[in-house]
């Protein structure tokens, strides 16, 4: 059994795909097994895998027809072998000690995960800046979800964590295959936050995100209902686990009508009705089952919920204003932000971290 299995999803990414073995090859950590999900890629991924199993047998290949990220991630998590598993994305990369770093946590504390904090970083002007999405609320403790479930909120960030795998394969917690890469991270982050009875965060960061295309719009018709098949896979993991759902389901309804905001938002004009339809239809049965109460109001105008229920027209024209708003903050943020939380305070100019402020 190794300590950590990396599990490498692909699918065309010969531009980054050397970059990112590098780094995991350069753990400082020996003890991992690197496994590779080819999904069918057509450029010249495969070769680039052939050439670097050759080089370094804790590479493992697997090829596959393409049949989406969830079965891929699936395939991997059935084949790995280690004490924890950690996830990298192909386009990303690592700093070396990250997995060591990782490791001594999650076996020191015994724990089901340990989650860090990572940084942004863009191609075109080979810039990076730390996330900062680590509360310092949550540091230098073990906690589980029925402690601070304010954590189910966190961006579904799976790859900077690793996870015991044991744990995953008690609670029975695997990725969900729709067709596609859009959104499998949601319930997997859901899933693992909720169940894990003990888990630790660490605010430095290793894992170099690269986010220059996060912004783009959902124009495939595949990829506008992803977001809710998540959703119903939560609901479905949730509603099997009663003593979990006493203590996330306010956080989760919030967060899952936050998300489908965000959905609506960037999905193309020509599906937004459909998508509006079918997120008036899961929120009026929360609404009628009576599962909609005081808390869910924390995070979500009572206004806003009553529009979507009662004038869907209305709601359209309420998110089209809300992305002409955000168009606006996005070209100013390009020049221009200044981001703070409780432990930390982020300049960033054109693009590039100018000053940075505490832990």
């Amino acid at each position: 059994m190794h300590k950590v299995s990396i599990l490498v999803p692909i699918y065309n990414v010969e531009n980054y795909l050397k970059e990112c073995l590098d780094s995991l090859l350069n753990q400082t950590l020996q003890d991992i097994e690197i496994i590779c999900i080819n999904d069918g890629s057509i450029d010249s991924s495969s070769a680039i895998l052939k050439e670097y199993s050759r080089k370094d047998s804790r590479i493992k290949v697997i090829n596959k027809e393409n049949s989406g990220y969830g079965a891929s991630m699936n395939m991997g998590l059935e084949l790995a072998n280690g004490e924890y598993i950690g996830i990298v994305e192909s386009d990303d990369f690592v700093k070396k000690t990250m997995f060591e770093d990782l490791y001594k946590i999650a076996s020191k504390n015994d724990l089901d995960l340990v989650k860090s904090d990572f940084y942004y970083y863009t191609t075109y002007n080979n810039c990076s800046r730390q996330a900062g999405k680590i509360k310092r609320r949550t540091l230098g403790k073990v906690f589980s979800v029925k402690d601070d479930c304010r954590i189910l909120k966190m961006m579904p960030t799976i790859w900077s964590s690793i996870y015991r795998r044991d744990f995953l394969l008690e609670n029975g917690i695997k990725f969900l295959e729709t067709p596609g890469a859009s959104y499998q991270d949601t319930s997997f982050a859901f899933k693992t936050l909720s169940a894990a009875k003990r888990m630790m965060f660490t605010n430095k960061a290793y894992l170099y995100y690269r986010s220059d295309n996060e912004n783009s719009s959902v124009k495939s018709k595949g990829k506008v209902f992803a977001i809710c098949d998540e959703w119903e896979e939560i609901s479905r993991f949730v509603n099997e686990r009663p003593v979990i759902k006493n203590i996330v389901n306010d956080i989760k309804l919030s967060t899952q009508f936050n998300a489908y905001i965000w959905n609506a938002i960037r999905i193309d004009s020509q599906y937004l009705d459909e998508f509006l339809e079918r997120f008036q239809n899961e929120f009026k049965k929360y609404y009628e089952n009576n599962e909609i109460k005081p808390a869910f109001y924390k995070k979500v105008k009572k206004e806003e919920l009553q529009m979507l229920l009662n004038d869907k027209e209305a709601f359209k024209v309420h998110i089209k204003d809300f992305v002409l708003k955000q168009e606006l903050k996005e070209k100013r943020q390009k020049k221009f932000s200044v981001r703070i939380n409780t432990s930390r305070i982020s300049v960033v100019l054109f693009g590039k971290q100018v000053l940075e402020l505490g832990k």
